[in-house]
């Protein structure tokens, strides 16, 4: 019978939040929009085809052309 090696917790990667914002001059400009559903510090996720917000599930499709 095999040894079972010993399963290692995952490292969770540090959030990157100066990523969703850019400054301008004095000014911060919020790069993602915000979810309509949850509060208005929840960002909505930007994919490829669309953008989804990770805390309740609400997405937005992009119109893709065909």
């Amino acid at each position: 019978m095999a040894e079972k090696k010993d399963a290692q917790p995952k490292k969770s990667k540090p959030l990157e939040v100066w990523k969703l914002y850019e400054v301008s001059g004095s000014t911060l400009k919020r790069k993602n929009k915000f979810c309509p559903k949850c509060s208005q510090g929840t960002f909505l996720a930007a994919h490829s085809n669309r953008t989804t917000c990770g805390k309740c599930g609400y997405t937005e499709f992009s119109k893709a052309a065909k």
